[in-house]
């Protein structure tokens, strides 16, 4: 999978009852290589923040409402994280991803690409 400039999107699945910070973790030891990160409140974590400004990724994460100091983050390029996020809502929709019939992980993301698929296709 690539994006529109053809350089390689990274995938990565966690279980559902995974809070984001236990994600987080597991994916830091493999950052792909990227410009940004575009995530939601849940990712606000400092020792996140340190290690993606480490491997040299811009951050766009919103600070959570119990921080006592603002962070500035990228007000517009959040809200392109919107789209993202109806994308997944739409592929939702489609029974077998919302409830998560297939165990394995591959299997899993071939029917939200298939979802994916016919949803760009209608």
């Amino acid at each position: 999978m690539t994006d529109r400039e053809g350089r390689p999107v990274r995938l990565f699945v966690t279980a559902g009852q995974v809070s984001d910070y236990m994600g987080a973790l597991a994916l830091q030891g493999g950052f792909p290589n990227a410009d940004w990160l575009l995530a939601d409140r849940g990712y606000d974590a400092d020792w996140f923040r340190k290690a993606l400004s480490n491997s040299k990724i811009h951050v766009c994460i919103p600070p959570r409402r119990s921080r006592t100091a603002p962070i500035k983050y990228d007000k517009r390029r959040y809200r392109r994280r919107y789209g993202i996020e109806i994308m997944f809502g739409r592929i939702k929709d489609s029974r077998r991803v919302a409830t998560r019939y297939d165990r394995c992980p591959k299997v899993f993301l071939s029917a939200i690409a298939l979802a994916a698929t016919v949803i760009y296709w209608l």
